[in-house]
């Protein structure tokens, strides 16, 4: 059995490469000792504003054989998502570059069930499930487990080599896979991601109180923005980069060859008043596959009417 789990371990990052993931780490399932307390007092001091679902399956988020019957291996994978080309920001509303095209979630669940079929054509069946942010999972935590990053003090997994712009993944399975090690954190003395947040939403290393994250206003929240929000969301209609665009390590961020993460065109040609006039029609047609079509139409139009004030 050692000797297979050496096999089946480097076959599976052999794949994970194939398929376009930058990186892919394993740990063994089982509970989240370090992380339980964390997540308990960020949900004790209201951090999740009015995400409520963050308050369900506390005991899940925590242990993948609840999720996983059977489970022994996460399998922690990172697929790169930085354009080729940003777009323009003067006399423009912003939107976070992992919103400039496809929903991600689509795009990389395909890539996954690929890379599943074609490990259990050479492993042999297992039982197994994937999540691309779309459970009760702490991605952060498993990929920080698997050495494929550290957690920075922005809360975002961090990586030497190409920075944070990454979607993270997980095959949760029952093969017993050689776990790998964490790596070591490298922000240091660094505060640029806290020091840049307009909103103090960063409160201390690695807490983000997320009712203050202009992420969180202008996606996960449902009633009108706030008004401390007023004058501090620096255009950004939705989601929010600058904690990592201000990132040192994101200097070595380089654009994803995955063409379906390239901004479509009318992203790159809209600007203030563009948006100002935007129909329902049109958010339908130019948001379509987009993680953008989460906010709604209701949703863009508030943000937007929110900036114009």
């Amino acid at each position: 059995m050692p000797q297979n789990q050496q096999k089946y371990s480097d076959l599976i990052k052999e794949k994970a490469r194939k398929y376009g993931f930058e990186s892919c780490g394993i740990s063994k399932a089982e509970f989240l000792e370090e992380d339980a307390p964390n997540l308990e007092n960020w949900l004790k001091n209201n951090f999740q504003g009015e995400m409520a679902y963050m308050e369900n399956y506390f005991d899940k988020r925590l242990n993948p054989t609840l999720l996983v019957e059977g489970s022994k291996s996460v399998i922690s994978l990172s697929y790169n998502y930085f354009p080729s080309e940003k777009i323009e920001t003067l006399d423009n509303f912003k939107i976070s570059k992992y919103a400039y095209a496809e929903d991600y979630h689509d795009i990389i669940k395909g890539i996954l069930k690929d890379l599943v079929n074609e490990l259990k054509h050479e492993i042999g069946d297992f039982h197994f499930r994937i999540f691309v942010d779309s459970a009760p999972v702490l991605e952060r935590a498993w990929a920080r487990k698997s050495g494929i990053g550290w957690v920075g003090k922005n809360a975002n997994l961090i990586t030497k080599e190409k920075g944070s712009f990454y979607f993270l993944a997980e095959i949760i399975c029952d093969l017993e896979l050689i776990a790998d090690h964490e790596t070591t954190d490298h922000c240091g003395t660094c505060r640029k991601c806290i020091d840049a947040c307009p909103t103090d939403a960063i409160i201390s290393d690695k807490i983000i109180d997320g009712s203050k994250c202009i992420s969180y206003a202008t996606i996960e929240l449902k009633n009108e923005i706030p008004t401390h929000f007023k004058d501090k969301m620096e255009d950004w209609m939705f989601g929010c980069d600058i904690c990592q665009d201000v990132c040192p390590w994101n200097r070595f961020a380089r654009p994803s060859h995955q063409e379906k993460f390239q901004p479509n065109s009318f992203l790159k040609n809209y600007r203030k008043q563009d948006w100002q006039e935007l129909s329902q029609d049109l958010f339908s047609e130019i948001f379509r596959k987009s993680p953008v079509k989460r906010t709604k139409f209701a949703g863009l139009q508030r943000n937007i009417r929110f900036l114009s004030q």
